[in-house]
């Protein structure tokens, strides 16, 4: 049976990956600030930004089976040149707005005979690095939310977290803009290379899927080992 899925952001990076996983087997609903890149698939696209649109003035279905929330940033710079303005800009895009935008279906994924909510987060989270103290502040919040989330709704619903290291897309595109960079980041993985956006989009299509039914309030780390693993 095809379930309909709301992806907030969906038109590049892991949520086209998304888009090109379930398009063909499920009613797919993009909500972002482009359409680029969608032409080519079956989906349904509203004009919305995560920071200063209402969800609940879209025109949705009344049921919701799977939620993704993919709007991030990457701040990676000395805590001593970070304003407390970016920790704030960074928390309203990554947890701030995916709070609003949750609330706003919720009444739609009740609906569902057991829906699907899929968060992102970042390795730095679990496993403390140099530079990142916005972004793990963000992502940690998601974190902490999604666990709460999952406590108080099942089995209504589920929701896990995906937490990546680096990836190969647009969102990283000033780490890994020429081969010296991009290789000095392979070498730090023991794994021997960064994420691509598809390695997070089956993750995330499996989670939507009737093959994760036992699976919430978990944060699952697709990072190459490097949360876990020490091989220098």
């Amino acid at each position: 049976m095809k379930k309909n899925i709301l992806l907030i952001g969906g038109s590049k990076g892991i949520g086209l990956e998304i888009v090109k996983e379930l398009s063909a087997k499920h009613n797919i609903i993009v909500a972002s600030r482009s359409d680029e890149n969608l032409s080519n698939y079956d989906v349904t696209y509203h004009k919305f930004d995560a920071l200063t649109d209402d969800i609940s003035e879209l025109d949705l279905p009344e049921t919701l089976d799977g939620l993704v929330y993919c709007p991030g940033s990457i701040n990676l710079k000395p805590f001593k040149m970070m304003k407390p303005e970016v920790f704030e800009e960074d928390f309203q895009l990554n947890f701030m707005s995916l709070v609003k935008v949750t609330h706003g279906v919720l009444s739609k994924l009740k609906n569902s005979k057991q829906a699907s909510i899929v968060y992102f987060s970042t390795v730095a989270v679990q496993t403390g690095m140099p530079f990142h103290t916005s972004v793990a502040a963000a992502k940690g919040a998601i974190e902490g939310f999604a666990r709460s989330l999952a406590a108080e709704y099942a089995p209504s619903f589920r929701v896990n977290v995906i937490a990546p290291s680096l990836v190969n897309s647009q969102l990283a595109g000033k780490l890994l803009n020429n081969d010296k960079k991009k290789e000095k980041m392979d070498e730090r993985h023991p794994l021997k290379r960064v994420g691509e956006p598809s390695d997070i989009g089956k993750i995330a299509s499996f989670l939507l899927s009737e093959d994760s039914t036992w699976i919430t309030g978990q944060v699952l780390g697709v990072d190459g080992g490097m949360g876990s693993l020490n091989v220098s």
